[in-house]
């Protein structure tokens, strides 16, 4: 499929503790610095799937803010529409020695700047794609310019319990609908019912995902897996869950996404390029 990703891309720094964490302490484990954001990590994996993707976003300026842009070009993402601030974005996040998440902390100030006035200058650019997805790092103005002028069917990721109040507030000031919402826990709480949403993929951890889809709740099992880092393992399963398409059922959407997501949460990095075998084994 043809799909336009609007949202962040930054640069990631991950902390993981080598023994069990000590709040108030130092403590010794390794630092990693990486390529993030929640648009380009789920852009990164629905072109390892084989898609055609075009991310829309505001890179940072510097050597940091190339580095994230030329990245984009060696992985096939399309970067078209894309400019260039001063401001780059950044999201630090400290992991507990099994991987699981203690908390982050997100700067995503440059991306303030891609405001409905933006987008509406690269209208035909989305409008063009197959699917459209978009992340919360979005402001609300321009999520909700987005749902109201979006014609292919739109995915948003609400990416934080804050955040997600974003996308209720959008979906109660548009008229439009979104096909799909992926949240975690947290975020559903801030996303009660359904309304104009087609679906709502809620992402439990190691308890699997529950989807909600017009009264019915389905709830799916996570897969068996050895956990190492459970960092970018939502962005996976929810480009699988894209990646499925808008006319898949929900066992097809939730099982390609569980599937992209164990095979992240088994490696370090916060996409892997293990996705590259289920796309081998889809053909």
């Amino acid at each position: 499929m043809r799909i336009c990703v609007i949202g962040g891309a930054n640069i990631d720094i991950t902390g993981k503790a080598a023994f069990t964490f000590s709040e108030g302490d130092s403590n010794p484990g390794t630092i990693k610095l990486s390529l993030g954001g929640v648009g380009r990590n789920i852009a990164h994996n629905l072109c390892l799937l084989g898609d055609e993707v075009n991310l829309l976003t505001i890179f940072g300026g510097g050597e940091l803010g190339r580095i994230v842009k030329d990245s984009c070009s060696l992985i096939g993402i399309k970067t078209e529409g894309c400019q260039t601030s001063g401001e780059n974005s950044c999201f630090v996040s400290l992991l507990s020695s099994d991987g699981q998440m203690i908390g982050g902390i997100s700067d995503m100030k440059a991306i303030s700047d891609l405001t409905p006035e933006w987008l509406l200058e690269r209208k035909a650019l989305f409008n063009n794609a197959d699917v459209v997805v978009a992340d919360a790092n979005l402001s609300e103005a321009t999520l909700t310019y987005l749902i109201d002028n979006c014609v292919p069917p739109l995915y948003i990721d609400a990416v934080s319990g804050i955040k997600s109040h974003r996308v209720k507030a959008a979906l109660d000031s548009s008229s439009g609908r979104v096909h799909s919402v992926k949240c975690n826990a947290i975020e559903a709480e801030a996303l009660p019912g359904i309304g104009r949403i087609g679906r709502k993929y809620v992402s439990l951890g190691a308890e699997g995902v529950q989807v909600r889809e017009s009264g019915i709740v389905t709830m799916f099992n996570s897969l068996p897996c050895r956990v190492i880092n459970t960092t970018g393992a939502g962005d996976a399963l929810f480009a699988g869950i894209i990646h499925a398409g808008p006319e898949a059922s929900v066992e097809q959407a939730v099982n390609l996404g569980l599937r992209c997501a164990k095979a992240t949460v088994e490696t370090i990095e916060t996409v892997s390029e293990n996705i590259k075998n289920i796309r081998t084994e889809e053909e």
